[in-house]
């Protein structure tokens, strides 16, 4: 299957949850308190045009973001990117976080200077935070261009990049790399399997839970598979309780990691010089895919920096960039109409054959919670 047509499904797949999220979502509008002007833009054109939404991020100098991990989906060149072409420091506050202490951050810190600025959370964190009212609605320049199905008619928030749940293995370390979620539960990989982190905490965790669901008989209205099959992970020896990174694969204590196929890739890519041969398998029988989303922080103390922030992610720049990440971006399917889309990097994008299937926000809250009251016994 071509690059094109795994996106443009990818994009119109995630129709029910945007749209169960705009049916079911608290409203959020800008502090009623503020009298900043960059505070209450809803699009560059409250500011004047981009030039002046530019000059006031400028002028603010800083951006505070959290949890972006330089390879989680090429954050670093993008960091750095924006670093270079505005002149603005961005603060990446605890570049290994999870979901859960980004929206902590943003929850705990209003009125402070080291508030997060904007949000990059997984559906169910993000739909949290938009519960909580803290996101102020926000258009960027290519909004048209977004499908309806990728953002919030209220401009909450927006999908970001996308992936598939993946299997990741050192082919130098294990004889045979698994395939399938019903692979890793043979003698062969004890000792050897982990996830990138915690399902109450982490989304790439929390849908790996969903994932190993689908592959086991179960759906998204009963994740109970998904945990019995780590439950069974666990007994036979092969779960490694070790939360799964660049770091922990290149020592040989993580050799098979349950994680996005865009983190996975990017893993293969940056460790082959150093003599590791990460081979990267989206499992046949748990094929799950989701987006990330991408908000501003109602109280973000750089407001200005946080819509220009948005305005580059969502730019040719910006996308492509998402894109040598190994990751779909929102806008992907749009920049293969009109030739602006990177080729290369697009045909390097992992071919999934079948149907992926995506949980409503209602689903999705349901499992969150049976999940956060069944996983300790489950790998305990």
């Amino acid at each position: 299957m071509k690059a094109d047509h795994r996106s443009r499904y990818l994009t119109a797949a995630l129709a029910v949850i945007a749209l169960t999220a705009t049916a079911t979502g608290c409203g959020s509008a800008p502090d009623q308190g503020a009298d900043s002007k960059a505070a209450s833009a809803r699009s560059a054109a409250d500011f004047g045009g981009m030039d002046e939404l530019e000059a006031a991020a400028k002028e603010e100098g800083e951006l505070n973001v959290y949890a972006l991990a330089p390879t989680w989906a090429n954050y670093g060149e993008m960091i750095s990117a924006f670093e270079k072409k505005y002149g603005i420091k961005v603060n990446n506050e605890d570049p290994g976080g999870t979901s859960q202490g980004a929206l902590n951050a943003a929850a705990k810190r209003k009125g402070q200077d080291r508030a997060v600025d904007a949000l990059d959370l997984g559906t169910s964190f993000m739909q949290s935070a938009k519960a909580k009212k803290l996101l102020a609605p926000y258009k960027v320049a290519d909004w048209e261009g977004i499908p309806d199905s990728q953002k919030q008619s209220d401009a909450s928030y927006l999908n970001n990049y996308g992936g598939y749940v993946s299997i990741g293995c050192d082919a130098a370390a294990v004889a045979k790399c698994p395939e399938t979620f019903a692979d890793l539960l043979k003698p062969a990989y004890k000792n050897k399997v982990a996830l990138n982190g915690n399902p109450n905490e982490s989304s790439s965790a929390f849908s790996a839970v969903f994932a190993a669901s689908l592959a086991n008989g179960g759906s998204f209205d009963d994740v109970g598979p998904g945990l019995e099959f780590f439950k069974k992970l666990k007994q036979r020896g092969n779960y490694v309780p070790v939360e799964s990174t660049k770091a922990t694969i290149q020592k040989g204590e993580t050799p098979i990691s349950i994680d996005w196929d865009y983190l996975n890739l990017g893993y293969g890519e940056s460790l082959k010089p150093k003599g590791v041969d990460w081979q990267v398998t989206v499992p046949s029988d748990g094929e799950y895919s989701q987006y990330y989303n991408q908000g501003v922080n109602k109280y973000a103390p750089h407001p200005a920096a946080a819509r220009l922030w948005l305005e580059f992610l969502y730019s040719e720049d910006g996308q492509n960039i998402w894109l040598k990440g190994y990751s779909r971006p929102a806008l992907l399917e749009q920049m293969e109409k009109d030739g602006t889309a990177d080729k290369k990097t697009a045909a390097k994008l992992p071919e999934v054959d079948g149907t992926p299937e995506f949980p409503t926000l209602k689903q999705e809250a349901e499992a969150q919670q049976a999940i956060s009251d069944g996983w300790g016994s489950a790998v305990s």
